[in-house]
């Protein structure tokens, strides 16, 4: 299957989260199907694109029985539909879109290293139990993540791995240099540049 070629062929409707709520089902071959859309099939979702222990073909596998309870016919508009519902809702942009954008910023995390500091991150803020939390959709938890207060220590960290080290004030250069160390990633990907590749890992299973 050349799943590269019909990426996002077909436009699933926008969503609106103040409008609309988010979609608990996805539509693949003209009928509904139930989709898992806890926050936590999301980040496994994440943590399995990133896992080089799988085949490309393993993952896209084993990404459809993440989501799916029922796995469609159509596997090929299923994965589509898949990437669709992890970008929430936004669609894939042509190259000619991608070359007049700006340099993503090299904000970096990890749901896999920065589990614990994400935890205390909503627990302070929201109040909200990540571990006790029966169910959360997906895209409400992006929303909530991307407005977590620039005070928590877990966007400090953030910061320190993004800052540019030959830009800040030369008596400040020793102090980012060892936080950029002592919080260093494995994967120092920007979200953006983990989205594209993840497309790419997946097209290349089908």
């Amino acid at each position: 299957l050349e799943f590269r070629r019909v990426l996002f062929r077909s436009r699933a409707p926008q969503v609106n989260l103040l409008l609309d709520r988010p979609p608990t089902q996805i539509e693949v071959g003209g009928l509904f199907y139930e989709i898992d859309a806890d926050f936590r099939t999301g980040i496994a979702f994440e943590l399995l694109m990133l896992d080089e222990e799988f085949t490309e073909t393993e993952k896209a596998a084993r990404a459809m029985e993440l989501y799916f309870p029922q796995i469609p016919d159509d596997e090929e508009e299923a994965m589509e539909k898949i990437l669709w519902f992890y970008l929430c809702g936004r669609e894939e942009t042509n190259q000619e879109e991608k070359e007049t954008e700006p340099a993503p910023k090299n904000i970096v995390y990890s749901y896999e290293y920065d589990a614990g500091s994400i935890y205390a991150a909503f627990l302070s803020q929201y109040g909200m139990d990540l571990v006790e939390i029966p169910f959360l959709h997906w895209w409400k938890f992006k929303a909530l993540f991307h407005a977590l207060d620039e005070n928590l220590e877990f966007m400090k960290i953030m910061r320190y791995r993004a800052v540019d080290i030959t830009k800040v004030p030369k008596e400040q250069k020793d102090f980012y240099r060892k936080m950029k160390q002592l919080y260093a990633l494995p994967d120092n990907r920007t979200e953006e540049e983990k989205e594209q590749d993840f497309i790419s890992s997946l097209s290349e299973g089908l």
